[in-house]
């Protein structure tokens, strides 16, 4: 007797992972986001600086892109984006656009030591702003204003 299903195509496996907890991970990025919105509209409105509310937009854009040429490079056996300058961009206010290229392409998910220092990065900024909006940034300028 023949089979009469076919395997099922890789393509169609990855659309069902990349959907698979999407409510649970728009939730997780909207938290994520929420400080720092707050915190760069608090800035701009108070005036005392209106960059972090660009920032943050178009350094996201950055990194998708970043990470979606890495990815294309990946499966062309191209040369690489060293890690260092996806870092970087995360650094400079680019994680949530690495955070949504990362479920999109899936990409650098399953690698370790590169979530260790993404989900350090993402906790650096998340203190920042709370220290920001609750401290009034006199925590971290005490520390910083130590060393």
């Amino acid at each position: 007797m023949a089979r009469t299903q076919s395997a099922p195509r890789r393509g169609v496996e990855r659309t069902q992972d990349a959907v698979h907890n999407l409510r649970l991970k728009l939730l997780v990025f909207a938290g994520l986001c929420l400080l720092p919105l707050v915190g760069a509209v608090q800035m701009a409105w108070s005036g005392q600086s209106w960059l972090p509310l660009a920032l943050y937009p178009a350094v996201s854009l950055v990194s998708l892109m970043l990470y979606w040429q890495d990815k294309h490079q990946a499966r062309t056996g191209a040369w690489r984006t060293p890690e260092k300058v996806l870092h970087a961009s995360e650094l400079c206010g680019g994680w949530p656009g690495a955070l949504l290229a990362q479920q999109l392409f899936r990409h650098k998910t399953r690698k370790v030591a590169y979530q260790v220092t993404f989900w350090g990065i993402v906790a650096v900024h998340q203190v920042f702003w709370v220290d920001h909006l609750l401290l009034g940034g006199r925590w971290l300028g005490g520390v910083l204003g130590a060393v």
